[in-house]
This record gives structure tokens, sequence and C-alpha cells, in this order.
């Protein structure tokens, strides 16, 4: 029996297709190892979202050439759909977006020629949705499950629509088919995600609060969590739509990235900062203790210190339970890489700090308000800690929470009573 590794980097889209992957691989009669062992097939499934995402694939791909000479090299994804033929000389097999599904073919293929097999498409040209699917996930009890690929909103620092194309979207009773199957197999929540979930559906005549309805009405199901979100699908509608559907998480990721309207016109972003807090209070005026997410660059070409004050200052107003921080990151290609006012990664870091430090304050906020109520934890794990063994979950807000408690409870919702600080976990 041949064996193989995969390893995943980047998105929960690109874990999704990786776990999909894999079990091609299996139903093949592929042996999965972990990645550090010795295997007749690697596969990495690459990002190239940061220069820090291209340096981490070359790395896993020269790792697993040095752990197997003789294995075959699979790298698949955006990485590889960026550089061709030109991303590295260990590459026995390159797979591109929309070529991953073939996986298995091309693998034979390779076996039969002995020589490098290219699988690239022109993005640009996709309108089929790539139809790859899962029984199972590599969690217990939450799945992430993805119902939409591509970007047709071209933000000036970003490849991805480049890379993954227009919006493609899966179709609803594909979508809903695959809840069935994860129910069945005992998964209580779900993760509705996507390249940009906000446009699912606008190439099919479906939207995205069509879609949440329909899993919403699968037995089996307890939770349902949606991926990042753009401000601009938060109307009145939507909200109060989701709102009336109880499996549906308080948990939000809306998209920010700068909160100065002059970055983020540069930014090609489609909504100011005082939009994006009205969006905010509407999410809050239905959900009253929602846990609001959201990711921002610093460091944007020509971001001032007064543009990045008034950023600042306007993630403070909004109280979000954590901010992800990221300084910017050139990428060819895109139209800010050209932009003037490029700035030094000195001033990034001190900024990317400062916002970190507000982030943590806020999240600390958020948790002490915690303290004295009664959570739904969906329980995953158990962990040993200092003074014993605790039950681990998430609240349907996604803060994580422990237990004390030698009892099994993985996979069962129970209220949970937070009396200390030390069962908010990090």
């Amino acid at each position: 029996m041949k064996k193989a590794a995969l390893h995943n980097l980047g998105c929960k889209v690109n874990a999704y297709e990786t776990e999909a992957m894999q079990e091609l691989l299996e139903q093949d009669g592929y042996q999965i190892v972990p990645f550090g062992e010795r295997a007749d097939v690697y596969v990495i499934n690459t990002c190239t979202v940061t220069n820090m995402a291209d340096r981490k694939s070359r790395q896993m791909l020269h790792r697993a050439r040095k752990q197997n000479p003789d294995a075959v090299i699979v790298a698949a994804g955006c990485y590889v759909q960026a550089k061709g033929d030109k991303a590295d000389p260990d590459i026995d097999i390159i797979l591109g977006n929309n070529r991953k599904k073939d996986l298995v073919r091309v693998l034979k293929e390779y076996e039969q020629e002995k020589q490098q097999k290219i699988e690239l498409l022109d993005m640009g040209k996709q309108k089929e949705y790539e139809e790859l699917g899962l029984t199972r996930t590599a969690e217990h009890t939450r799945a992430y499950l993805k119902v939409q690929d591509g970007c047709n909103q071209f933000c000036s620092y970003c490849i991805i629509p480049y890379m993954r194309g227009r919006v493609r979207s899966r179709k609803k009773e594909d979508v809903l088919s695959e809840v069935r199957t994860l129910a069945s197999g005992g998964y209580k929540e779900v993760v509705l995600t996507g390249i940009h979930l906000s446009s699912y559906g606008m190439d099919t005549g479906e939207d995205l609060l069509s879609l949440i309805r329909g899993v919403h009405k699968e037995e089996g199901i307890s939770r349902i969590r949606l991926g990042s979100l753009e401000p601009r699908i938060i109307t009145e509608e939507f909200v109060q739509g989701i709102a009336g559907l109880s499996k549906v998480c308080p948990h939000f990721h809306l998209s920010l990235q700068s909160g100065c309207d002059e970055t983020l016109q540069r930014m090609n972003r489609r909504y100011t900062s005082g939009e994006y807090m009205e969006k905010c209070m509407l999410l809050r005026e239905y959900f009253k203790r929602a846990a609001l997410t959201t990711d921002v660059i610093v460091g944007f070409p020509g971001e001032t210190e007064e543009e990045f004050a008034r950023s600042r200052a306007f993630i403070d107003a909004v109280n979000f339970y954590e901010t992800h921080i990221f300084k910017y990151s050139v990428r060819e290609g895109t139209k800010a890489a050209v932009l003037p006012g490029q700035v030094p990664e000195t001033v990034k870091s001190a900024r990317s700090s400062e916002l970190i430090e507000l982030s943590r304050k806020k999240q600390a906020e958020y948790e002490r308000e915690l303290i004295g109520t009664v959570q739904e934890v969906l329980m995953e794990e158990r962990v040993m800690r200092e003074d014993g063994i605790y039950q681990v979950g998430h609240t349907r807000e996604y803060v994580k929470i422990g237990q004390k408690t030698g009892e099994n409870l993985e996979n069962q919702l129970v209220n949970v009573e937070i009396k200390n600080p030390f069962q908010i976990i990090h």
C-alpha cells in the first residue's frame, strides 16, 4: 500500500480542499501518514496571500523532498497557480486551482510518463465550481464546508482574484447533501466558508440567506457558523433573517482592513468607516452579545501617522472581540504594489504591535463580561491543566471555555457556568 502525506497552508477553503484531496487518495487505496513521516507521495496545498505564505510553501516543498528524495512531490493551489513552471524544481506535479479534483488521475499519468506534469487553467475564464466533497473532517465536532470560490472585488492589495478566478457558487442541493452526510457522521456544527462568502449565489440566482435557511432545516446540525463576511451583506433583511434562525451563532467575522476612509479608498474597499460602523450596530441590535471579529492591515502604502491614528481610534470604538493584524505585504501584480508611499518595515511593526495590544485589551474586556454567566459549550477535547482534567470547547460566540471534569463530554452541548477567568482558555 502506497503512503501519502498532505500539508495545508493558508485559508479555511484551502484546508477543506486538502481534506477533500486526502479522501480522494484514501479512496484510491493510499495509506495516509503524518507529513513528518516518509511517504511515497507528498501533497502540499500552497498559499500566496503574502510573501511569508510563498516562503512557507517553498519550505514545505523542500522539506518533503528531503524526507524522501524518491517521493512524488505534488504542489497544489495558489502559489503554483501564480508561479507556474517557475515555482520550484522540486515539484513533480503542479496542480493549479480548479484541478485538485484530478489529483488521482494526474498521479497515475505521472507514474506512467515519469516526467513533470503541469495542470493549470486560466482562472479568469473559469465559470464552473470545482466539485470536491467531504464525508468527514480532521475535527470531530465542527466541519468547515466550502460553498463558494473566487472573488470579483479586486481589492488593490490582493492577488487572490487572479489566482482563484471569478465568483463560482456550489449548488445549494450539493451543499445540503454534504450537510446531511456530515450530520449523519455526528458533526453538530458546520461553518460555511468560501473565498468571498458574501458573493454566494450571485452567479446562480441564489443568495447566502437562502442557503443558510436551507442548512438550518437539516436535522442533526445544532450550530451554523459563518465564515468571513463583507460589510455590504449586512442589511436589515439579512440580519433579521439570520436572527430568526436559532442555529446561527452570534459570531461574525466582518472584514475591515482599515478604519480610515482615505486608506479604504486606496485599498478599493467599497464602504466607508461610517457605513461599517452602521453594520456593526445592526448586528448588535439583533444579537445582544455578538462577538465581532475582524482583519486589519497596517502599513498600507500611503498610510500616514494621522491615518493610522484614525484607524486605531475607529477600531477602539467598535469594540471587536478579536482583531487579526497583518502587516502589508507587497504582492507583485496588484495595484497596491506600485502605489507611492511604501511604508518602512519598522513602522509597520510598531503599528502592528500597538494594535495587537489594543486587541488583547478588547478581548479581555469582552471575556470579563462572561464571568458569572452560563454559556452553551460544544465540547471538543480533553485537556490536562495545572489543577486537573478539563473538557474544552467553544461557546456560540466562539470563546474557548473549559469545565473541570473527568467525564468524557466530547461532541456534547453542555451548559457551563463560568465562575472564574481560568475557565476561559487561549
